[in-house]
């Protein structure tokens, strides 16, 4: 037990502080990785599927035309992820970690299987693409509730000292859902074949959403509710406003600018730059074929994955800035010549030197994207954290990350508000419910 935590007869939960707690950290990081991995995995199949889904939902004429449709219906889900972020984050602060995360992994499922089930343009006319669209609403607002729900409750079990290690694993899920997505849509297209994968089995993928949700549903009904919540919660310490609270002054949209412009818009373009639109760069500008992209992605994912863990340990010994604006830094002044490599090594195609560049862009993702949950954990108070986490989270990556191609030139400037940020990687969380205590962490909690 963390020796910044101090027992307390009127806080009788203290003593089960995340370590003692019956059901364990490693339980509760894997309940809340698994079904954060599912949700990016819906949320993102989406996107590795939309030159086909093209072409089922909207009227036939101009490829183009229906290629764009589709890729701005992928852009609405990131639209409204922030509206999600207030909505979620408000029934999180007021009623609980575990319940809001909860709903938020049903309507994701729901309305991904929705789309596997949804009729063509051919079937139901124009129906078909304005469901779509709804069916993608429903998918950006349970995203947007889902990813500071996870954090937050790994955070609130994690001890102080290693909060950036634990929540790392959350951090993980992202680019694993993206792996997942392109890994079973290549398993699925090689069993069924190019020509039915296109007519009806891009619908599995879809489909599979169900399965995979009640998996993680059920592991997560098994969970209890956050240790330092529940204390909030026994003590009357809960917010009764959390959006007001979380908004409601100039001083709390002061912090949420900085983190906004200092932290998660500058991540979410590497984030984006590096996985997502590499994949998009292979296929669309240096038409390199179809399968060599997703496996050239796939294989650096996962020879990255395990970068996340490592930085996230690292910054509970050094901090988060350093490693977050170090990421940053290479990221703007090496995504020029990498790019001119992808170019170089695409004719003829070299599928080593490829995957070589692209993991170099997942090394700069996993040092901004793995320290930061617990950053964000970090720089708000807990009895309004989900909502204030969520929103600048959801911002940055839903419009910076999820509008890149507006965005991109500005990265740089991304990178530079990141000195306005304040690193707390060395302050208990825990202080604000206990009246005594050290608000530090001590060097010995880290090790």
């Amino acid at each position: 037990m963390s020796s910044s935590v101090p027992a307390s007869s009127t806080t009788a939960r203290a003593g089960a502080h995340p370590l003692d707690d019956a059901q364990g950290i490693w339980k509760v990081i894997t309940a809340s990785s698994v079904g954060t991995m599912i949700e990016w995995y819906d949320f993102y199949i989406f996107g590795s599927l939309a030159a086909i889904i093209s072409t089922q939902f909207f009227p036939g004429g101009s490829a183009t035309a229906a290629f764009l449709k589709t890729l701005a219906t992928f852009a609405v889900g990131f639209a409204v992820r922030p509206f999600g972020a207030l909505v979620f984050g408000r029934i999180g602060d007021l009623v609980g970690r575990k319940f809001a995360f909860l709903t938020t992994l049903l309507i994701m499922g729901g309305s991904t299987a929705a789309i596997g089930f949804l009729p063509g343009h051919d079937k139901i006319g124009i129906a078909a693409p304005i469901i779509l669209v709804i069916l993608r609403l429903l998918q950006g607002l349970a995203l947007g509730g889902e990813y500071g729900g996870a954090a937050v409750y790994v955070a609130e079990h994690a001890p102080d000292g290693r909060r950036g290690f634990y929540t790392s694993f959350i951090q993980t899920t992202a680019t694993l859902g993206l792996f997942m997505s392109l890994a079973v849509i290549l398993i699925v297209r090689s069993i069924v074949g190019e020509d039915a994968f296109k007519v009806w089995g891009w619908r599995i993928p879809f489909i599979l959403s169900l399965l995979l949700v009640g998996i993680s549903y059920y592991i997560r009904m098994r969970l209890r509710e956050s240790p330092l919540f529940s204390i909030l919660k026994d003590t009357g310490k809960t917010s009764t406003a959390p959006i007001q609270d979380s908004f409601g002054t100039w001083a709390r949209w002061k912090v949420f600018l900085v983190v906004l412009f200092g932290a998660t818009a500058g991540q979410a373009v590497v984030w984006y730059t590096g996985q997502f639109y590499a994949l998009l760069f292979l296929q669309t500008v240096l038409k390199v074929p179809l399968v060599t992209s997703y496996v050239v992605v796939a294989i650096a994912l996962v020879l990255g994955a395990p970068l996340f863990v490592f930085f996230g340990s690292l910054s509970d010994r050094i901090g988060r800035k350093k490693i977050m604006m170090a990421g940053n830094l290479l990221a703007a002044l090496l995504y020029v010549p990498i790019y001119h490599g992808m170019k170089y090594y695409s004719s003829p195609v070299n599928a080593v030197a490829l995957t070589a560049l692209v993991f170099v862009q997942v090394v700069f993702v996993t040092m901004v994207y793995g320290p930061i949950a617990a950053f964000l954990v970090e720089a708000f108070p807990a009895k309004i954290r989900y909502t204030s986490l969520s929103l600048p989270y959801h911002f940055g990556n839903g419009w910076f990350g999820g509008f890149l191609p507006i965005i991109a030139t500005s990265l740089v400037a991304r990178t530079v508000g990141s000195v306005m940020l304040r690193d707390k990687h060395n302050e208990s969380i825990w202080a604000e419910v206990h009246e005594t205590g050290n608000p530090t962490v001590s060097s010995t909690s880290r090790a």
